[in-house]
């Protein structure tokens, strides 16, 4: 009895799973509009970038029509958890942590971490090299923690609602340094006008402890039917070009990563 009352509940579970996934006629992804090049917010208020493109062509492969939602980066995974939409897709990093409250897709992205500064600068990546220093971060990021995990109150992290506030600091020498992933910092720094009186410095960060497999869609745990059909989707924008395809509009490289 016990036993076919376990049986009947995954049977039911399955079923009422697979029903589910039938019912995904829209999906609406989070994306922050302030992180290129992988979001940013134009001036007529539409929000463009490789997240934007990605969003578009995996509802396309599901056959599902999409909506998009601008949301502050420091509010979106309670957002998601509050069924603001369905589904996170902002160069999010896949990290144990995370884990413990969304579930990832695949991975979608991997980009190195680096430092940038005014060219010249010097950045010896130790509690000594960074002490006394000025960094400038986006608050609640992956590499916020990093830097305040390994070196602690011997760097002064100066904490930013979005890079282009970091980016602005560090124009005028109020920081040292900013430390993002190096594609955000050549589309939001390097590459702009002014940029060229900066460069990276320092070392590549790719530690998986901090900043996990790469970047993946993050769901709330409960919906592993909508993971399963993003999943499924990335890999069949991979076979058919569609995935190289965006990531020719936005990269010299392939940022799927090797």
């Amino acid at each position: 009895m016990k036993k076919w009352f376990v049986a009947g509940a995954i049977m039911a579970s399955l079923a009422a799973g697979a029903v589910q996934a039938k019912e995904w006629k829209t999906v609406r992804f989070g994306i922050e509009g302030a992180y290129p090049p992988f979001s940013w917010t134009d001036e007529n208020g539409q929000l463009q970038g490789f997240d934007v493109d990605m969003a578009n062509a995996l509802c396309g492969q599901m056959q599902v029509k999409c909506e998009l939602v601008a949301q502050d980066w420091d509010g979106i995974i309670p957002a998601l958890l509050a069924r603001k939409y369905d589904a996170i897709i902002a160069a999010m990093s896949i990290t144990e942590e995370r884990k413990r409250t969304v579930d990832f897709t695949q991975r979608y992205a991997l980009v190195p971490n680096k430092f940038a500064a005014k060219k010249g600068t010097t950045l010896e990546l130790s509690k000594e090299g960074l002490a006394g220093k000025r960094v400038g971060v986006q608050i609640a990021t992956t590499h916020d923690k990093y830097l305040t995990d390994n070196f602690g109150q011997d760097v002064n992290l100066v904490r930013y609602g979005n890079a282009d506030e970091a980016y602005l600091d560090l124009k005028s020498g109020r920081i040292d340094y900013v430390f993002l992933d190096a594609t955000a910092i050549e589309e939001g720094l390097l590459n702009k006008e002014g940029g060229d009186a900066f460069e990276f410095v320092g070392p590549s960060v790719t530690d998986e402890q901090w900043f996990g497999e790469g970047f993946g869609i993050a769901v709330r745990k409960q919906d592993k039917d909508l993971k399963e059909m993003l999943n499924k989707a990335i890999g069949e924008l991979r076979e058919n070009g569609k995935y190289q395809e965006v990531n020719g509009k936005y990269f010299e490289y392939d940022v799927y990563g090797g």
